[in-house]
Formats: C-alpha cells, structure tokens, sequence
C-alpha cells in the first residue's frame, strides 16, 4: 500500500506460546530483519504475542535469550488449563491485541492451542492468517494437535508447508490456494545454531556422559503423560536401557511422576534445558527416544536415529525413510527399539527432505508481496 509515493510497512503479528514455536519463530524473526535490511519494496513491522502456554522460566525465557527473539510486546500470562479452558484465555487475549493492532497479518506456528486460538481469533475479525507448518497430519482426531492443524490450515490465507507430502495432504483436503512448499523453518534454526551450542553448551560434562555414549529422551505428548499406564511403561523401558539415559523432565511429565521422582537404573533425571543444551544433547546422542515432533526432527538433521513413542507421526517420511521407528508406549516394542537404535545403520534414502534451509526466506519474502 502506498500513499502519496510513500510505501507503508506490513504490519505483522505472530502467535507463540510454546517452546517449538519459539525456535520457528525465531528464524522467521531473523529473516525479517534480513528482508528490512535490504533495499525492499515493503518493510515488515513484527510485534510477538506470547500466549504464556509455556510460562516456566527453563520452557520459555531462557529460549527467547538464545534464539536473540524480539521481546514480546504482548504476554498473555495464560497459563495451563484444560483444553477449553486455555483456548478461551487465548483466544479473548489475542483478540484486544488485534483489535488495538490492527495488524495486516497473523502468523502462527505448528500446531497448539496457542496456534488455533491465534487463528480463530484472527479469522473472525477478517484479518489474513499465515500458518507456518501447514498440511501435516497424524489422522488421529483423539489427539488435540490434530484438530488444532486441521482446524488452522482451514482458515488460513496463507499455508506454509515444510514437505511436499503436506502439500498433497491439503490438495486431498481441498485446498489449493495459497499452499507453499517453503521447507522447514527449524532446519533453518538448526544450521543457525548448531555451531554456536557445540562453543557454548556444557551440558554433558554437567551430565555426566560422553558423546556417543548415551541416549536422549522426551516425554511431554498428553496422550503419555496423562495415561499411567503409557507413562509406567515408557519411564520402564528407559529405565533398563544398556546406556545411560537423559530425560530432561517437562513440567507435564514431572506432574505426573509426582515431585519426588528420582533417576533409578538407567534413567537421569534433569531440568529442562534451554535451546542451545538441547541441541547439544542431540547432536551428541546416540540415539533419541520421543514423542516430539520437532525433536523427530532434529534428531534427522543431526542423522541420528529416532524412537517414537506414538502409535502414529505427522511426519512419516522420517519413517520411510529409515531415520525414524514407531513403537508407541509398550514396554517390549520401545526396548526393541532402543536396541534398534544403539545398533543403528544410517540408511541412504531421506537426504534434503525438509528444504535446503532457506525456508524463513520464503516466507517472509512471500508475505512481503502477497
């Protein structure tokens, strides 16, 4: 838009509230001060809202610090809740925001609470919403991220999709318009800061291990933590592992396991840690055991092999491929897997399946001529 020669600025909001999403967005971010940099026809002015989903200081500040992300302008403070509960807090905080805003664009990211309720609250007040990680599916509707995927992806203007399977995914859902295939924003993040957590990270020597030498695991998903008996089994299985294993514990998981939780057998207990550590302990790992779609990832990025502890994921071509093993929660089939994963051979189908790292490019690019 131009008035009287002079071009005005796009004016962005972005959604987060979750620490994966805080990773995605931080590239985005980086892009953003990139394309303002250079001669541009149209400027973008950023302002982050931060939901308050992950509000402990290990889930959420201490990310915002490395990442070097924009303060937020706007923290909701929401908090854990109920599903409805949480949503609806959202939900009416993004919407003042907006309305104060007025904002030419929403970007979301992923697939939580935080991300539908930033959409919805978008859409009914007529302003365009961008998803970035548009078109994957698990095609479970028990779980609370797939209604939230589906559920963004039809409201969005502008899908941004890391894979071409999610491409296809939205084509058999209907939708055509406004579908890019940019890659993956957190392999962007990953080729950013990799080298900066190999100078930094001390996080083995604090654990304890070497490289190589030891496994990695996450468990946060409702579906693991709220079943007894999923969690009993998984928090089993690590605990008879040949290696030592290293679970830094997500408050969810700690509730659950109740405050005086202690390593035992094989098992370490730790904190959360921040983004850089994370990254280290997944560089180094031997093999990685989670229910995380983004460590999934991450694990691929750094070639190491990946054990999920779901009965299904949305990111299959990891499993086709050879870099990723299903076993969801049972006793036998995750040590089975463990032992699949510590006698790994890196197979060698699945290079460049997530972009070539220039995925917050695309984005900001495509938004700053849509």
């Amino acid at each position: 838009m131009s008035v009287e020669g002079v071009t005005t600025p796009i004016r962005l909001v972005t959604v987060v509230g979750a620490r994966p999403q805080f990773v995605k967005a931080g590239a985005v971010s980086r892009a953003i001060a990139a394309h303002n940099a250079a001669p541009a026809p149209r400027s973008i002015i950023e302002k982050i809202v931060h939901t308050g989903q992950h509000y402990d200081a290990n889930m959420s500040d201490v990310f915002f610090q490395e990442l070097g992300l924009p303060a937020p302008a706007y923290h909701l403070g929401v908090g854990s809740g109920s599903h409805g509960a949480q949503t609806g807090a959202m939900l009416a905080g993004i919407e003042r925001v907006l309305l104060d805003e007025r904002p030419d664009w929403v970007l979301v990211y992923g697939d939580t609470n935080s991300t539908l309720a930033g959409a919805l609250a978008a859409s009914k007040l007529g302003i365009p919403v961008a998803h970035v990680e548009a078109g994957l599916r698990s095609f479970n509707r028990r779980m609370a991220e797939e209604i939230n995927r589906v559920l963004t992806d039809r409201v969005s203007t502008r899908r941004y999709c890391p894979t071409r399977r999610a491409v296809a995914n939205l084509a058999a859902e209907g939708m055509h318009d406004g579908v890019v295939q940019c890659g993956d924003v957190m392999y962007d993040s990953v080729l950013h800061h990799a080298a900066r957590a190999s100078a930094k990270s001390r996080v083995l020597e604090r654990c304890g291990v070497a490289p190589r030498e030891y496994v990695l695991a996450t468990v946060h998903r409702a579906e693991n933590t709220d079943d007894g008996e999923r969690l009993g089994a998984i928090m089993a299985a690590l605990a008879q592992a040949d290696v030592p294993v290293i679970l830094p514990l997500h408050p969810r998981t700690r509730a659950r396991l109740g405050e005086g939780a202690a390593s035992g057998g094989s098992l370490r207990l730790i904190d959360p840690v921040g983004y850089l550590d994370m990254l280290a302990l997944e560089r180094h790992a031997r093999a990685i055991i989670s229910d995380s779609g983004g460590v999934q990832k991450e694990a691929y990025f750094f070639r190491v092999p990946c054990v999920t502890t779901r009965p299904e994921t949305e990111w299959v071509e990891l499993v086709e491929a050879g870099w990723n093993r299903l076993v969801d929660a049972d006793r036998l089939r995750v040590r089975e897997g463990i032992a699949w994963a510590l006698d790994f051979s890196p197979p060698t189908a699945g290079d460049g399946l997530y972009g070539d790292g220039r995925a917050a490019e695309r984005i900001v690019a495509d938004l700053a001529a849509a």
